[in-house]
């Protein structure tokens, strides 16, 4: 099993927060971790600078549909980045508390 970081972006604390608890409780990821960042990007004509709440999830490679959709489901952008990246030599013991908190 491949443990993922999967990644999100939001523009409240709140809804990020809303988004790191569905997934937890859900065991669709073993932990959240929310950061406060600047993003500047390109959306419609126009250049958009603002802050956002990144939310990063560590969760297993096989499970990555089920979290791109719940994301989806709970995201209020029109269009969500959603992303991941695998995570490279991961300590055995904290893989394996990774995968004893990911639903079966």
């Amino acid at each position: 099993m491949t443990a993922i970081a999967v990644v999100t972006t939001v523009a409240s604390r709140k809804e990020a927060r809303t988004l790191a608890h569905a997934l937890v409780e859900a065991k669709l990821a073993a932990c959240a971790q929310i950061s406060r960042i600047e993003s500047i990007y390109p959306w419609k004509g126009a250049i958009e600078h603002g802050k956002e709440y990144r939310v990063l999830f560590k969760t297993l490679d096989e499970h990555y549909p089920a979290v791109e959709r719940a994301i989806r489901e709970l995201h209020s952008y029109e269009l969500p980045a959603i992303h991941a990246f695998p995570m490279m030599h991961v300590s055995e013991a904290y893989a394996a508390w990774i995968e004893e908190n990911i639903r079966a």
